[in-house]
């Protein structure tokens, strides 16, 4: 997969557990990355960590912004946008009858929304480059459906759908849009959950273990690479087997 050596790549969500590794893979793989997110500590200590780094501070929920963001982020890779990679999102959970408009509009503006006009301003540098890649991170709760997340549920299901109609507008123009939906990795979010909730989770794993974030990024490496040349509108289940879509 040396093809990604000099690829520029904007990876978003990149001071999360998932973001830290796949912004370490690409970076392994010899990509030029453009690491994004809210925590700046994080992103500085990225940046200290690895070779191939530039970072960019920003809030994928000031959508009037985006556009903005994604040339200033696409001048720090000189210009040039090969792939992006929509890893941030939020989960905001209640159970449905207690969940307000606010928890509701939130979720599916930053997940959902927010992720369109990112995909929506990177179409368009690719366009000029006539090619490029796309990978969304979803969830597979947006398959399964999950206690306490319609919001969240909804968003994740909605990239999928979205990244479909994207792929079928912009496949002739050499663009792929593709999704990667996790099952449940070992990140600080599944640190929080309940060991006797875990217990019940892993049970229903095939692969009997909770997912490495290092898992996400190796899929990613695929989809961002020349290997995936054939592959658009789909989605990489990556759950161990717990669901098998």
């Amino acid at each position: 997969m040396n093809d990604l050596k000099n690829k520029n790549i904007i990876v978003t969500g990149a001071s999360g557990g998932i973001g830290n590794s796949i912004v370490k893979r690409l970076n392994d793989c010899g990509a030029n990355i453009l690491a994004s997110g809210t925590k700046l500590e994080k992103l500085e200590e990225l940046k200290s960590n690895f070779t191939n780094i530039k970072i960019l501070k920003f809030d994928i929920s000031q959508n009037d912004q985006i556009e903005k963001f994604i040339e200033n982020a696409s001048a720090e890779l000189d210009g040039n946008l090969d792939c992006l990679v929509n890893n941030a999102g939020i989960t905001q959970d209640n159970l449905a009858i207690r969940m307000s408009l606010n928890e509701w509009k939130k979720v599916i503006d930053i997940n959902l929304t927010s992720t369109f006009l990112l995909s929506k301003f990177a179409i368009k540098k690719m366009l000029k480059n006539k090619s490029g890649k796309i990978i969304n991170i979803t969830s597979i709760v947006g398959h399964t459906g999950n206690l306490g997340q319609a919001n969240y549920t909804a968003s994740k299901a909605g990239i999928v759908a979205m990244s479909k109609s994207l792929a079928i507008e912009y496949a002739k123009k050499n663009i792929n849009i593709n999704c990667i939906s996790p099952g449940f990795i070992k990140t600080a979010m599944t640190d929080k959950i309940d060991e006797k909730f875990k217990e019940i989770i892993v049970s229903k794993i095939p692969s009997a273990r909770l997912g490495e974030p290092e898992d996400i990024a190796n899929a990613v490496i695929f989809l961002a690479s020349n290997l995936s040349d054939y592959i658009n509108g789909e989605t990489l289940h990556v759950n161990g087997g717990m669901y098998m879509g």
